[in-house]
């Protein structure tokens, strides 16, 4: 089966706050978006949020043809599969419900058209167990909100053809995603494995008594979260390595550092654990509703895109200290 005829309509399959938000990044992509929830004032929930997140989207900037009136909806999902490109599902977190909607995603749409999971860890293997069409299944997982945030987390099942990752890879990154294919299948995937390892310690560190909770938050958003907003931990050392590199870095700096990981935490998660934590981000959330605190959020990545964007994110050549 080839893989390759262009991605125009996206039926989206589960319109909670994941799904509502790939309709508006693929509506704001000059696409046409139908969507399918059989909940209550789904459709009303759906519209409700394009309409909110549109002026991020603006801010973002909007593709030819992006409007808001290409946006169709219907409970009857196989009405929404029947003639879409690309399927978007975004059901819930139960292997058992995944791999009924997957065989019933697989029997309605063209075979020709690639499936794609929001699943932040059920692996497309499980899901795709019980298809027909098994090697066009993937997982396409967003970090929250897809309409903001880049990153989609590409993986493949073990039926999965090699074709429908590349094509899935090409489409997103042609509606200004960033794509990465996973090339083995992980519980968690990759990006969330990232932030559970950096939190272990975070904990760590709170339950020794070094830092409070919002001690910690500060280590990490004022240090190193402000470097990597604008690029990853090895580029990040290739610039600590000074005029030398990552060469140097490798040659004088890693062993020291690879001689910390050893004293790394691995912290018993216990109920009063818990409930620092919970007081900790009361605190610091001073009262800020969690709407209040994501808006923040959102406008400051926002922000950060357009100076990414702008090419302010480009290395310093002629960086000449080196970095801790």
């Amino acid at each position: 089966m080839s893989f390759d005829k262009p991605i125009h309509r996206v039926a989206v399959v589960g319109t909670g706050v994941i799904g509502a938000s790939w309709a508006a990044q693929y509506l704001a992509r000059g696409l046409d978006v139908v969507a399918s929830d059989p909940a209550p004032n789904a459709e009303d929930n759906l519209r409700n949020y394009v309409d909110e997140a549109w002026e991020q989207l603006e801010a973002i900037g909007l593709s030819a043809g992006a409007s808001r009136e290409r946006l169709s909806f219907t409970q009857d999902s196989t009405q929404a599969l029947a003639t879409a490109d690309l399927v978007q599902e975004n059901g819930p977190e139960r292997p058992d419900f995944k791999i009924k909607l997957f065989q019933q995603m697989d029997e309605a749409t063209p075979v020709d058209s690639i499936l794609a999971s929001s699943s932040s860890g059920i692996t497309p293997s499980v899901m795709q167990s019980a298809c027909q069409h098994p090697e066009r299944i993937i997982v396409g997982h967003p970090f929250n909100p897809p309409h903001i945030i880049p990153l989609v987390e590409v993986v493949g099942g073990t039926k999965t053809s090699p074709e429908a990752i590349q094509h899935a890879m090409r489409f997103y990154a042609s509606i200004g995603k960033k794509p990465i294919h996973l090339r083995k299948e992980l519980p968690g995937h990759v990006a969330n494995r990232l932030q559970a390892a950096l939190y272990r310690e975070m904990l760590h560190l709170i339950d020794q008594g070094v830092l409070s909770v919002e001690e910690t938050d500060t280590a990490v958003s004022y240090g190193p979260g402000l470097r990597w907003g604008v690029m990853g931990q090895s580029l990040q050392w290739h610039l600590g390595g000074g005029a030398g590199g990552i060469e140097h870095f490798m040659e004088h700096l890693m062993d020291p550092l690879a001689a910390m990981m050893k004293t790394l935490g691995n912290p018993e998660v216990t109920p009063e654990l818990k409930q620092t934590i919970v007081d900790g981000v009361m605190r610091e959330a001073a009262g800020r509703s969690v709407d209040e605190l994501a808006q923040k959020e959102n406008e400051v990545i926002i922000g950060l895109l357009r100076l990414r964007a702008n090419g302010a994110s480009a290395p310093l050549a002629d960086k000449k200290t080196a970095r801790a």
